[in-house]
């Protein structure tokens, strides 16, 4: 197995004077490249000239980062030339550590033709220790870097006369952080910044969202009193769109033949030929997949079916080591890597210009993240982007329609805020306090000003500042929980322990345990989930980084391994559940429903869907628009109950639950589930008599976040959502690098801090935000009361099949998996859909 190459060494190389007579115009700078600024970037420009902040909101590779950037650069040609660089002016916030190094190439670019005597560096996790020692001394005149490392510049006592210099901070992607606990971090070291700079500017860019005026409210930091509208009219911050024609194919591969009864998974690599034909029309091509697992399988399935591209393909996902990522990204880059295959790691970026095929394996679950990796091919202006789905089943060909249908008429999701997550804001109030100190009364009004905590109570506040002084009600007693510390009015940080941990945990990132995995004799390969590991045994084989490897000892977190001479055994897991079809993707798959059910079907992927969709028809129904499908069976398992509300995973779960929980309120019985994007089943030993009238008396949304948290063991999933908040408000911490503390010992902390809260504590409000995290991620609650308002004004229709339909097959398949049986499940599924199909007639 061919493993990805060894990274080269490269020097940096040292810049030389600027010669007056190379310098040149903006306007001439863009003209030799043969650009003419766009009406949206010049808006922005006239807008930050103005003193104004806001969000370019345009497609991908039209120029959204010189809009935003040569505001500043227009301002500073206009003033005296600078002998040496000057202090921190542009601030730019990058989502991804990935991105620092592209962002920071193209912001460096146009410096020395106008005359700039700027310098350009990055602050993430990956900067050197070397540039960090220099950066104490001096940040550069343009400062990459992410939430977490700004956040973590923002605990120095110095930080107030390090930024006191700034003019402009640019959060790039915005759309990937607003709406999570990243975004509020970055949220709050705005509302510092603009206490440091009262004149300070914030500009967003984003390619792919749908609420904008919430976007811009969360960046802009209206305050408390300021709603989105106000916030766009009073000129604190403006919405400039970017018009610029950018034409986006979506295509799909169709297979030569579709079958009737289609189970997620069951394509997979059988497209493997039409793939490497794609790739093969282009110079360089990307292949993106939902998981880690499905790129190292995909990278290798490249690799066996021509060996002779090895070092031509490259693998980049989150686990790899930094140094074999920065090879696959300075490789596409220079345009030597034929196809890249990957994850999320590389949705985002500056330009990857000689990139002519971007294409999708899996559905992309999202409109806007279907067009954001189809915005990685064609980085131009005017140029196509072009994006190629792969499906892996026959009902994702009806995603790729809908997807196109919703691309075209803008229908893209939005991201809704998070409201006051008082565990990010514990954690900045322990930094604030280690940065010189705060005093309540300001801190409070800085905080107001962040557009999470517009609301925030004053008994909410001072609950905070008893929890980082005190530990809160229930550890009042124990020392080790104040880690801060009053002095005539004055919040600060004196014990030096305590400052340290803080810094060494700052973010909100929390995640499974990661182990090392290593050669024995060389380099690191990247990281593995704990859970993963810990199954492992002397002499197993798995698949990694592109090749594969024989497990040698798990010591200190380091799976030791070595080259294997046999093929893997098994391969890696990470942590994370699937995808969920998002709520935009899904009224457009529902719409293309409503049309096939009326016999239109107008378009490639419809067409190749269309026997599907003819069985379902025949043997129960399509669902039009305005109703919903449910369906009755009986099988030697049980009686089955179907429901079809083409929701989302997470939503169907959380029907489901609340259906079979109302069902045994009625009458004590057992149901087993299962669930998918599209629906929900049901199955009892007991006759399941349910007609359209009694489903919709248990599908009301009357009580229920009480009925989906009572269905589950809702204090359990509390308890594991609470080593988030935990993690995060400081009262756990995974320790020094590399320190060796495992994820069951962090759970095991948090779970105790939890049921201590619930015993001495019960107001505490972090159990408080544990359980509301738990019905916004597990449920996505508010999306689940909408549905079940649709299914209560829609026509519910009930059916009673001869025998598993189309749409209830990949539910039976789901619930296949976790029976045990000698025969493997691709074997059962095989036999049961060979059935099905005689029973269909032919096509």
């Amino acid at each position: 197995m061919r493993g990805i190459p060894k990274p080269p060494r490269t020097k940096t190389p040292k810049p030389r004077p600027i010669d007056p007579a190379e310098v040149v115009p903006p306007d001439e700078w863009f003209a030799r490249r043969g650009w003419a600024p766009f009406p949206f970037q010049q808006e922005t420009w006239a807008a930050y000239r103005a003193g104004a902040s806001g969000l370019v909101h345009a497609s991908t590779g039209t120029g959204k980062t010189y809009a935003a950037y040569f505001g500043p650069l227009f301002e500073a040609v206009s003033e005296p030339p600078a002998v040496t660089p000057p202090p921190l002016r542009v601030l730019w916030v990058t989502p991804l550590r990935a991105l620092s190094a592209d962002t920071a190439l193209a912001l460096e670019a146009p410096l020395r033709p106008l005359g700039l005597n700027w310098d350009v560096g990055t602050r993430t996790g990956d900067t050197s220790a070397a540039a960090r020692t220099r950066q104490q001394k001096r940040l550069p005149t343009v400062l990459v870097t992410t939430p977490e490392s700004l956040s973590l510049l923002l605990t120095y006592p110095d930080a107030r006369e390090k930024f006191a210099g700034l003019r402009c901070v640019v959060c790039d992607e915005w759309h990937e952080l607003f709406g999570s606990k990243r975004g509020v971090l970055t949220e709050l070291a705005l509302a510092r910044l603009r206490t440091f700079c009262p004149r300070l500017r914030t500009w967003g860019l984003s390619a792919t969202l749908g609420n904008l005026d919430d976007a811009l409210a969360a960046l802009a930091g209206a305050g408390r009193d300021t709603s989105a509208e106000a916030c766009s009219q009073t000129g604190r911050g403006r919405v400039i769109r970017g018009h610029v024609p950018k034409p986006i194919a979506i295509d799909a591969i169709l297979p030569p033949r579709v079958e009737r009864f289609p189970w997620a998974g069951h394509l997979g690599l059988s497209l493997l030929p039409q793939v490497l034909t794609a790739i093969d029309e282009g110079k360089t091509a990307l292949l993106f997949t939902n998981t880690r697992g499905q790129c190292e399988q995909w990278y290798q399935a490249l690799l066996d079916a021509r060996p002779e591209w090895a070092g031509q393909v490259a693998l980049h996902h989150g686990s790899l080591d930094r140094k074999a990522r920065d090879w696959v990204e300075d490789g596409l880059r220079a345009g030597t890597l034929r196809c890249v295959v990957c994850t999320s790691t590389l949705d985002l970026g500056v330009d990857f210009a000689p990139v002519e095929r971007v294409l999708q394996v899996g559905s992309p679950k999202g409109v806007a993240r279907l067009l954001q990796r189809a915005g990685r091919s064609g980085h131009r202006p005017g140029e196509t982007s072009r994006v190629t789905c792969v499906p892996t089943h026959a009902f994702e060909l009806v995603e790729v329609s809908a997807a196109r249908a919703a691309a075209a008429e803008g229908r893209i999701e939005g991201r809704f805020p998070i409201d006051k997550p008082l565990d990010v804001l514990a954690q900045h109030c322990v930094g604030s306090a280690l940065a010189g100190g705060f005093r309540a009364d300001e801190l409070l009004a800085e905080v107001r000003t962040a557009h999470a905590y517009r609301d925030l109570s004053g008994a909410e506040w001072t609950w905070v500042l008893d929890f980082v002084t005190r530990g809160g009600e229930a550890l009042k007693a124990y020392p080790d929980y104040r880690r801060v510390e009053v002095r005539d009015g004055v919040y600060g940080v004196p014990d030096a322990k305590v400052a340290r941990r803080h810094r060494q945990s700052v973010g909100v990132i929390t995640s499974e345990a990661a182990v090392l995995v290593r050669f024995l004799r060389g380099p690191k390969l990247g990281t593995v989930d704990e859970s993963f590991a810990a199954r492992l045994k002397t002499s197993d084989r798995f698949t990694f980084a592109g090749r594969t490897l024989e497990f040698v000892k798990l010591y200190e977190m380091t799976a030791w391994v070595r080259l294997a001479k046999k093929d893997a055994d098994t391969k890696p897991r990470w942590s994370g559940s699937r995808l969920p079809l998002s709520g935009e993707l899904s009224a457009a798959v529902r719409a293309k429903l409503d049309e096939a059910a009326r016999g239109l079907f107008a378009d490639a992927e419809m067409r190749a869907v269309r026997p599907v969709l003819e069985v379902q028809a025949r043997w129960s129904r399509v669902p039009a628009a305005g109703e919903v499908l449910a369906e009755r069976l009986s099988t030697r398992d049980g009686h089955h109950l179907f429901l079809y509300p083409f929701e989302g995973r997470l939503v169907n779960e959380g029907v489901a639950a609340l259906l079979a929980y109302r069902l045994s309120r009625r009458r004590p019985q057992t149901f087993t589930l299962a669930c998918n994007d599209y629906g929900l089943e049901l199955v009892s030993s007991d006759q399941l008599d349910l007609d359209a009238i009694a489903l919709k008396e248990l599908l009301v949304p009357d009580r229920l976040t009480d009925d989906v948290l009572a269905s589950l063991n809702a204090a359990e999933l509390a308890k594991r959502q609470f080593r988030e908040v935990a993690r995060v408000a400081g009262l756990v911490n995974p320790g020094l690098p590399h320190a060796g503390r495992t994820a069951k010992q962090l759970q095991a902390s948090s779970g105790l801090f939890y049921d201590v809260f619930r015993e001495h504590d019960p107001s505490n409000l972090l159990l408080w935000q544990a359980r509301r995290e738990v019905l916004d991620r597990q449920f996505e609650v508010t999306r689940l009361r909408a549905a079940l308002d649709r299914i209560g004004a829609a026509r519910l229709v009930v059916t009673d099949p001869p025998r598993p339909t189309p749409f209830a097959f990949p539910l039976l398949v789901e619930r296949m998996r976790a029976a045990v049986s000698s025969e493997t499940l691709a074997d059962r599924v095989r036999k049961l859909a060979a059935a099905l199909e005689r029973k269909a007639g032919p096509e």
